[in-house]
């Protein structure tokens, strides 16, 4: 650690990693709504906070583990789930008459076409407007999860697919049937927003 009068400690949540105060000072100077979206291993958290003199104040919010109401049989940490849990949270914003946010996708700059990525389109097709390049954003086969049921055509053994897509068995879901499957989950969604 540094010594001598010069040197400054940083915020106790800046030296935790967990807030980058520049970046969010800018975030609250256009004073409009901050979409927050995080990503853990296994679930994704999509929120409309906006920010007051005593705190953030949480408006909106959509966790993955609600998408099981819906009847999504996947885990809630894929792709295809952040994106309908960003549909969800963007349908009970626009309930909320929101209309626009700015996304605070968090400390890390995440990469194109990640979770982060796949919410921020599920909000945008939601109907909320959200500025942003189109090119970081999924394109849909990634967003149905193509990919996935494409992964698992070209695996062979029996034993490694039993170990590696264990929750999709488990609940009853051929990782083949996923973009249909995710289609059906989105229908559910939209219809009970109707």
């Amino acid at each position: 650690m540094a010594k001598g009068p010069a040197y400054r400690v940083p915020f106790r949540r800046r030296r935790e990693g967990k807030t980058n105060y520049y970046r969010r000072r800018e975030l609250l100077k256009s004073r409009k709504i901050r979409l927050v979206i995080r990503c853990s291993l296994s679930h994704t958290r999509v929120q409309f906070v906006k920010a007051e003199l005593k705190g953030d104040k949480v408006l909106v919010s959509a966790f993955s583990k609600e998408l099981e109401k819906y009847g999504w049989k996947a885990p809630c940490g894929n792709l295809p789930a952040a994106y309908l849990t960003g549909f969800l949270a963007g349908l009970k914003a626009k309930k909320f008459e929101l209309k626009e946010a700015i996304l605070d996708a968090g400390i890390k700059k995440p990469p194109k076409g990640s979770r982060i990525y796949a919410g921020l389109k599920g909000v945008i097709d939601a109907g909320i407007y959200v500025p942003c390049d189109g090119e970081i954003l999924p394109d849909e086969d990634r967003v149905k999860g193509k990919h996935i049921a494409e992964y698992w055509k070209l695996i062979s053994s029996s034993e490694k697919r039993g170990v590696m897509f264990s929750q999709y068995l488990a609940n009853g879901l051929n990782p083949e049937n996923l973009p249909e499957h995710f289609n059906e989950v989105k229908q559910k969604i939209e219809k009970s927003f109707s």
